[in-house]
């Protein structure tokens, strides 16, 4: 009996005089009083629950869409680099990266905050360099492209293709004179190899010569898509010789006469991504700066390949910072009383996204142990950027229809993460021409025209 009075008082004692009078105008008050009186402990306290808004808090568990935990085949160093990155990315960068995406600008004061991460060039021996896994290259990668891809795509410009060039095909000289200085990101490289016209067809078909005087060489043609050009210290040039017509490599410094830069602009996707248009008009570059390991397409697309690799893990990223978001947002989100993530259907996209997101993980981090064990092929790569790039596009269009109108809205972030997925599926290789190496590989016959 003293706990139903105690719990009665509890109801009550919170109301004023005043309160307690508009109540009783309203209600039989020794009748509740006489109701109360017959109800037991449980009924009470089920009362009680719902007066105060029903139970407590549910406690959610984490977001975290390494469902099958892969991180812990890290060991403790290579763990500790990537939550070193991850906070970066999350204390540096989130803050930010809405503001210049929707301005087509480059944040140009994170660059030496991002150097002192000592990432760049992460998998090459000296200059500098770390000397690490090729599996950490990748999920720095993803860590990324976790909270921007256009910092990922600007990261992988700068460690991957430019330094990877130098370091694949330059002379001794060529990397004691950039690789120290682009580890430190004191100075900023970039890769031109897509052209106006000539895209996938870079093999067989650039347009872009290259011209063998006593001097030196004479470069002439057009560049596009070319990232980090419009601000780049030395650009990285795959021209045709016009004397053998093979695929040549050259460092083209930053003010070299003959060498302009125009930004592009309107784009929809990557848009911290300064990507350039490069016209070559009588650019004298001396042999000094022809990378002399740089004879043939074969050479160039041996740094396509490592590279590769990175833009599949680049896609796992993206993919994974949509579903993070989009979880987050559907246990936030109210609608009828509840939060969205109950219903059903939101639960069935969640799973779906997760499905294909632990899919890819599993397959990038495959792909690096083939890497880091000499194994690695290029149908290995293109498999990889082929299925890793679609699944972002399904896990971004489903990441928006869970968020409802807000999906469209940059403070949630997955409008972002939807539009630059789209550069993802197109850039490094397209999915046909990917496609077509594995073709080539598993049938023993090639489709390529």
């Amino acid at each position: 009996m003293f706990s139903k009075i105690k719990n009665a008082y509890q109801l009550f004692k919170n109301i004023d005089l005043g309160q307690l009078d508009k109540l009783a105008r309203k209600v039989d008050l020794p009748k509740v009083m006489d109701a109360f009186s017959k109800l037991d402990d449980k009924q009470l306290s089920g009362l009680m629950k719902m007066l105060d808004g029903g139970k407590k808090k549910k406690e959610l568990p984490p977001i975290n869409g390494d469902f099958y935990e892969l991180d812990l085949r890290l060991n403790e160093e290579d763990r500790a680099l990537q939550l070193k990155v991850r906070d970066f990315m999350e204390q540096e960068i989130r803050p930010l990266v809405n503001h210049y995406w929707l301005r087509d600008e480059f944040p140009f004061e994170i660059i030496p905050k991002l150097a002192e991460l000592n990432v760049c060039g992460l998998t090459f021996e000296g200059y500098g360099c770390a000397g690490r896994s090729s599996l950490m290259e990748g999920i720095i990668a993803m860590e990324m492209a976790r909270v921007d891809a256009s910092i990922a795509t600007f990261f992988g410009v700068q460690s991957g293709l430019a330094m990877g060039s130098i370091y694949m095909c330059g002379s001794e000289a060529q990397k004691q004179e950039w690789l120290p200085a682009m580890q430190r990101m004191e100075l900023i490289g970039a890769f031109g190899l897509t052209e106006p016209e000539v895209g996938s067809g870079a093999a067989g078909g650039l347009t872009v010569t290259a011209r063998r005087t006593e001097s030196g060489w004479v470069l002439n043609g057009q560049k596009k898509w070319i990232g980090n050009a419009t601000f780049a210290d030395v650009v990285v040039i795959w021209a045709k010789d016009l004397g053998d017509g093979e695929v040549k490599g050259f460092l083209v410094r930053k003010g070299s006469p003959g060498f302009e830069v125009e930004k592009i602009k309107g784009k929809m996707a990557l848009r911290i991504v300064q990507n350039g248009l490069i016209t070559l008009t009588d650019c004298v570059v001396a042999e000094d700066d022809r990378l002399p390991h740089a004879n043939s397409f074969k050479d160039t697309a041996k740094v396509l390949q490592l590279t590769r690799a990175g833009v599949a893990w680049m896609a796992v990223g993206c993919a994974r910072g949509a579903y993070e978001s989009a979880l987050d947002y559907t246990r936030k989100r109210q609608q009828f009383g509840r939060p969205i993530a109950s219903f059903q259907l939101i639960q069935n996209h969640l799973v779906e996204m997760l499905s294909n997101l632990t899919a890819m993980q599993t397959l990038v981090y495959r792909l690096s142990e083939l890497q880091d064990g000499g194994m690695l092929r290029d149908e290995h790569a293109s498999l990889a950027k082929v299925f890793c790039t679609l699944r972002t596009r399904d896990i971004v269009s489903q990441a928006r229809e869970v968020m409802g109108g807000n999906g469209i809205l940059l403070e949630y972030d997955v409008a972002r993460f939807l539009a630059d997925a789209e550069a993802i599926y197109s850039y490094e290789g397209t999915k046909e021409i990917n496609s077509l190496i594995v073709g080539r590989s598993i049938t023993g016959f090639s489709a390529f025209v």
